[in-house]
């Protein structure tokens, strides 16, 4: 009775209501948000994230606390967050589960194992290494979601050589869905960054409705090391079981963000000036003048919501004096390497420009002070220089750590991508917010979903759903613009 009572509500034209569970600061509900969807709540376990979530979500709501609290999901129960929440009951409340559960271990599992151990109320208990995930599940048996999303990493599909999606498709076909997944890079959907993720989609068999994944927006011929990641990611997928093949497009359509596009518009910080110590959120930088605004950077100023018409507020990056020459002399595109040969250039020119003598106190301070200590032949990978004309690397959240992956394009700059430039490349708009220093914004960062991604997976969603789409956007914006008036 739960499923009719959620279809005929959505096709009124009421808002699909989602929860989005290992949510992070937000990036899969962003998307939804943005395609019409109601943000109902989430589970996150990281205090920062969750006030971020919150903060962006549901500032001044009557539940704001309870939204703002981090949550360890193998403690707690649907019954608790429809409670703390105030969202009724638990079959009535939730259209749409989404997330990404980690996966550790859970492929060890088994098929046959894992859908006799999944049904079991304290399944989360009895596997600990794989709770995560089994909990998940669980959160689907108690909601009954018409729709649902999980989001993961290519390393699902090949783990101790299962195909874990394929598991879970499984194990929710017999909880009355069909599903299916496939391995998608944001690049193709408009985030200036190369990511590759696995994206599953599941419906209720009552739907009447096949999976089907976003048509590509933008086209890119990725360079050779992601074929080859895909290639060993995709070994154990079956095209007739689960996996849906996507979209590439063609040369026809535009070619795909660049990184310049991404953030050419914020202003330039000159890595030197910096010094070491906190940063804080409180400053407002402009923007440069709006013609210099591409159309990526417009909608990361105008996404409703979210917007911002003079500046933004985090935009700050680490002090690394060391390697400022390192960054400005490293051509485009340069990894660690080309980045160590340079440092050595810079470091011998500097020695005979001063007349230090090799072997001599003074030239081994000096090298100290221009050359990195790294291995080369340990962290092939660990420096990148972005190319202007091209997106970037994937941001992963160990750019909460450093920031070396992500090297800033303009050489005369001498630094590393700022908290706002990391935020736009994952395609965050300027009006997003994030708790916490320097460091934990940049690991919120890293660990999110691209909310443009999260945007075509949700509009496919949408569709299915039956719901309008634009209006509810509409009036989500407008209800959160009042909410944030009143504060």
């Amino acid at each position: 009775m739960a499923i009719s009572q959620k279809l005929e509500r959505i096709r009124r034209g009421e808002r699909p209501r989602v929860l989005d569970l290992f949510s992070g600061a937000g990036g899969i509900s962003l998307g939804f948000q943005r395609a019409g969807f109601q943000i109902a709540g989430a589970v996150e376990f990281d205090p920062l994230a969750a006030r971020t979530h919150a903060l962006n979500f549901h500032p001044n709501h009557k539940f704001a606390d309870a939204h703002a609290k981090a949550r360890d999901i193998t403690r707690t129960e649907p019954a608790d967050l429809v409670r703390d929440f105030g969202l009724g009951s638990v079959e009535g409340s939730i259209d749409v589960l989404v997330g990404g559960p980690p996966c550790q271990a859970y492929a060890r599992v088994g098929r046959a194992k894992l859908r006799e151990i999944a049904v079991h109320p304290n399944a989360f208990k009895l596997d600990a290494r794989g709770n995560l995930y089994l909990r998940y599940l669980t959160y689907v048996r108690a909601f009954q979601p018409l729709a649902l999303l999980i989001e993961n990493v290519p390393d699902i599909l090949h783990y101790a050589h299962h195909n874990v999606a394929e598991e879970i498709v499984e194990t929710l076909e017999g909880y009355g869905y069909v599903a299916a997944y496939s391995l998608i890079n944001a690049a193709f959907h408009g985030v200036p960054q190369m990511r590759d993720r696995v994206y599953l989609i599941a419906y209720r068999r009552e739907l009447g409705q096949e999976v089907t994944f976003p048509a590509a927006t933008r086209h890119i011929t990725l360079p050779p090391g992601y074929s080859g990641t895909r290639a060993v990611a995709l070994r154990y997928t079956n095209a007739e079981a689960g996996y849906r093949e996507p979209d590439l497009g063609t040369e026809e359509l535009p070619f795909a963000v660049t990184a310049q596009e991404a953030i050419g518009d914020l202003p330039p910080i000159q890595g030197e000036s910096v010094r070491r110590g906190a940063r804080k959120f409180d400053k407002l930088a402009p923007y440069r003048a709006p013609s210099d605004a591409d159309a990526y950077a417009n909608l990361m100023r105008n996404w409703p919501g979210f917007t911002s018409s003079e500046g933004v507020y985090d935009h700050v990056i680490r002090s690394l004096p060391r390697d400022g020459p390192t960054f400005r002399e490293m051509p485009h595109g340069a990894e660690y390497p080309e980045a160590f040969a340079t440092a050595e250039r810079i470091f011998n020119r500097t020695a005979t420009e001063l007349n230090i003598s090799p072997g001599t106190v003074a030239y081994a301070e000096l090298r100290k002070t221009i050359v990195p200590p790294y291995d080369v032949a340990k962290f092939p990978n660990k420096w990148w220089k972005l190319r202007p004309d091209f997106p970037v690397r994937t941001l992963m959240a160990h750019i909460g750590k450093d920031t070396y992956s992500h090297i800033h394009y303009d050489g005369a700059q001498q630094r590393t991508i700022s908290v706002r430039e990391a935020a736009r490349l994952q395609s965050f708009p300027d009006g997003f917010r994030f708790e916490g220093a320097m460091n934990a914004a940049f690991r919120q960062i890293g660990n999110a979903v691209p909310p443009l991604m999260a945007f075509a997976l949700a509009e496919k969603i949408g569709e299915a759903l039956g719901a309008r789409a634009s209006q509810s956007a509409n009036a989500d914006a407008s209800e959160r613009k009042t909410e944030r008036e009143a504060a």
